[in-house]
């Protein structure tokens, strides 16, 4: 795999406590300028400004933007593994997809113009190739759907997969607010899937 450019890199990772505290209240303070500013808003000055520190100690961090921006990602969708981790974790498997479910609706839904800006940067090649996801995912679905014991599991968990996917993106694009709703919706979807044809 290729070397992630620069510009996309962090450019010190904090070792202390407090250097710790400085990266997460930057990350913090570029979730809240997107959120409230959206991309046009977004740059390095808005979020130090937001973040209560020198530009001097975000450019210690952080060479820019886009290394903000995918930072950012990487937080988001480290909070949205290690919760569907520990829905998959869950013994019995339709309660461990009814909880995937209940996770993926509300990382969308909690924060929905984040979500919604991210998952477009997300979009952008260079964010994507640096991102590096894998199949976690994939691997957390099919770890659910082996316990029913019944089909091809990896199959069936790429497509439910992107069932959910499909289904939370449009839904923070229409600017819903209700995980719960967003939730029921997804279950009714993907047990009719999982009790039709897996």
């Amino acid at each position: 795999m290729p070397a992630r450019p620069a510009v996309l890199s962090i450019r010190k990772a904090p070792r202390q406590r407090r250097s710790a505290h400085t990266v997460e209240a930057i990350l913090e303070a570029a979730a809240l300028v997107l959120e409230e500013d959206g991309l046009e808003g977004f740059n390095t000055n808005a979020v130090a400004r937001r973040a209560g520190a020198s530009i001097g100690t975000l450019y210690q961090y952080f060479p820019g933007k886009d290394a903000l921006t995918l930072a950012l990602l990487q937080r988001e969708e480290g909070k949205y593994r290690e919760a569907a981790t520990a829905a998959a974790a869950l013994p019995d498997w339709r309660e461990a997809l009814r909880t995937f479910i209940e996770v993926s609706a509300r990382q969308q839904l909690e924060r929905p113009n984040l979500a919604r800006l991210l998952d477009q940067e997300e979009g952008r090649p260079d964010i994507r190739a640096a991102l590096d996801k894998g199949h976690s995912f994939v691997v957390l679905m099919t770890t659910i759907l082996e316990r029913a014991g019944r089909g091809d599991s990896q199959l069936a968990a790429a497509d439910l997969l992107a069932l959910i996917r499909g289904m939370t993106d449009a839904a923070g694009e229409r600017g819903e607010h209700d995980p719960a709703n967003l939730a029921h919706r997804i279950n009714a979807a993907v047990f009719g899937y999982v009790d039709s044809v897996f």
